[in-house]
């Protein structure tokens, strides 16, 4: 269903008229940095973390067409902070309609977020449309991949982690400089027919 909604309206994604994003939302938590390693096989190595449930909420959105990753830390995913983050998108966005290609949770779902698209589409050619990946399909979303990415080096760089605010601080560095390799997204078949 995704690929033959992008392959219907690609002249519209290639002119810009339609930005078309792969969202996902993240949690962050102390425990991220600990991990797997190689080690002498006598002896545990031992991180130390404060508090395992400390916790930031991300919200990350990838342009698929020219790879720019939008990134806003909220206090939990949630129906108000899905609204919040998905009207940054519109702002930001230029007059474009946006096409959020998304997995099904239940503040994607919501009858707050569903109001908000109503009022925002609203006499009007739509602004906001919404697809959702299969579920339980987390390989479909190229943003999985990043955040995988992003959580791999905070396991490298543990030692550099000495507080949660520092966890975080590198999380959203490794994002927001884009130090992570872009997903190929012609492996992706939702996503084939806008390369």
């Amino acid at each position: 269903m995704i690929n033959n909604w992008l392959k219907s309206h690609q002249p519209e994604i290639q002119n810009g008229q339609i930005r078309v994003f792969a969202l996902d939302e993240c949690h962050t938590r102390a425990g991220d940095i600990c991990g797997y390693g190689w080690g002498d096989r006598q002896q545990r190595l031992e991180v130390k973390v404060d508090n395992y449930r400390d916790s930031q909420t991300y919200f990350g959105a990838l342009d698929c067409l020219n790879g720019d990753l939008i990134l806003q830390s909220y206090q939990s995913a949630n129906s108000s902070s899905t609204i919040e983050f998905v009207k940054h998108l519109h702002d930001i966005s230029a007059g474009a309609k946006i096409l959020l290609v998304w997995d099904g949770a239940s503040y994607h779902r919501s009858q707050a977020f569903r109001d908000f698209l109503t009022q925002i589409n609203q006499g009007q050619d739509w602004q906001i449309h919404c697809l959702r990946f299969a579920p339980y399909a987390p390989a479909e979303n190229p943003i999985e991949n990043i955040w995988g990415q992003a959580k791999q080096v905070l396991r490298q760089m543990h030692q550099f982690c000495r507080s949660f605010k520092l966890t975080k601080k590198l999380f959203e560095l490794f994002l927001r400089y884009r130090l992570f390799t872009l997903p190929d997204l012609s492996t992706y078949s939702a996503f084939s027919n806008i390369i």
